[in-house]
């Protein structure tokens, strides 16, 4: 399987192949609480500057995406070492150490951080899974 940086353009499409696959394969997941969150990724190891993109768990789904939701609850700025940990290895422990070590700033409602910690659980990793996937194609 080819590999993409996590958050280039390239990554991004595949990701959103994936998730419309996994949409038209199982249907929506069932998600209990509606979060919208923008992040703002710095020290990218591609291009200039810092990456702006969001989760949006209110269409049904997780959806993640380049630009800014202008209604967003909370947002990060985050490295993107940090970031990559977090949502692509779903480490909970990278997570806490960059906030405990001030890697990670948080404005916004911080309730909708910890809600999103429930909606992407490191037990999604398993064969065959979203994520797992998600994970095989990020280099």
């Amino acid at each position: 399987m080819e590999k993409y940086a996590f958050l280039s353009k390239e990554w991004i499409e595949k990701v959103r192949e994936l998730r419309q696959s996994h949409l038209n394969e199982f249907g929506p997941p069932p998600l209990d609480i509606v979060v919208k969150m923008n992040q703002i990724v710095t020290e990218i190891p591609f291009g200039e500057g810092e990456i702006k993109a969001y989760i949006d768990s209110s269409p049904g789904f997780i959806d993640i995406e380049l630009g800014e939701l202008p209604d967003a609850d909370i947002t990060l700025k985050i490295d993107y070492e940090t970031a990559k940990a977090i949502f692509v290895n779903m480490d909970v422990q990278a997570a806490m150490s960059a906030f405990m070590a001030g890697k990670i700033r948080v404005t916004g409602d911080f309730t909708k951080l910890l809600a999103l910690q429930g909606i992407i659980t490191p037990d999604e990793l398993n064969a065959g899974s979203i994520s797992e996937k998600i994970k095989d194609l990020t280099s």
